[in-house]
């Protein structure tokens, strides 16, 4: 069984490693369909290996100073109650339930990954460069907080939906935008584990994820070194229908 979720390890690194985020969203089903794991020690399980490799993929973009860390500061702040908040949630409902909005939430990438993405100019962007931080805090506090909420609920990075608000909301580069996800990946995958801490953890096979990160992480690494000469478009579509397959298979199981 370890053999299996190391090989979707290996998987899911190359897809963080080439894409820069939303790899993460398929750790908790091979979690769960490949290793056999129970969503309540899945979700922990998941958190765990997204930090690990966040951080892995960290340090070659702070050398290249892409990394804006107010930012990746204030969405870190917000994410940490929401965290606490979803998981909190999480532990109120059924399993089925959770296994059914999460399949959504894998539709609802899947669809956002075949659309077009642009790159910065977002309105917090000012004339000289730097975020006009008046009119865009709460928003950045906002978008925060959701992606803490959807941590500590279904254990997802979260890059899906921080990458896409940093260029669209506050107008980063997409380098930019990647980097500075990666440290708000790491936060929030930490403050999910603590908001589970005593309750699915004690179940998780850590062997079983030991082997799950260190395959992805090094599979990302790996694959971050090609990604510039591999061609973006075609791979997020191919991406996003795999997701979407996996959705689909998802639903079919839990309507049996």
């Amino acid at each position: 069984m370890i053999a299996v979720v190391a090989a979707l390890g290996l998987v899911i690194g190359v897809v963080l490693g080439l894409l820069g985020a939303g790899g993460s969203i398929l750790a908790v089903p091979a979690l769960v369909y490949g290793g056999g794991v129970p969503m309540a020690a899945a979700v922990p399980a998941a958190l765990a290996v997204v930090g690990v490799s966040a951080l892995a993929g960290l340090p070659q973009r702070v050398r290249a100073g892409l990394v804006r860390w107010p930012i990746a500061g204030v969405f870190g702040v917000a994410g940490l109650p929401a965290a606490f908040a979803g998981a909190a949630v999480g532990r109120l409902l059924p399993e089925r339930w959770l296994m059914a909005g999460f399949t959504v939430l894998m539709t609802v990438v899947a669809v956002r990954m075949f659309l077009r993405q642009k790159e910065g100019g977002g309105a917090c962007r000012t004339d000289v460069g730097s975020v006009d931080w008046r009119h865009c805090l709460p928003r950045a506090l906002l978008a925060g907080a959701g992606v803490g909420l959807l941590t500590g609920l279904f254990g997802v990075g979260g890059g899906f939906v921080i990458v896409p608000a940093l260029t669209l909301l506050l107008g980063l580069s997409a380098p930019e935008a990647v980097a500075t996800s990666l440290v708000v990946v790491m936060l929030n995958s930490a403050w999910g584990l603590l908001a589970h801490a005593g309750t699915g953890a004690g179940a998780v096979n850590w062997a079983m994820v030991g082997a799950f990160a260190a395959a992805a992480t090094l599979a990302s690494l790996v694959a971050g070194r090609i990604a510039p000469r591999v061609p973006a478009v075609p791979l997020r579509r191919a991406f996003a229908t795999v997701v979407l397959l996996t959705a689909a298979a998802m639903a079919a199981t839990l309507a049996m």
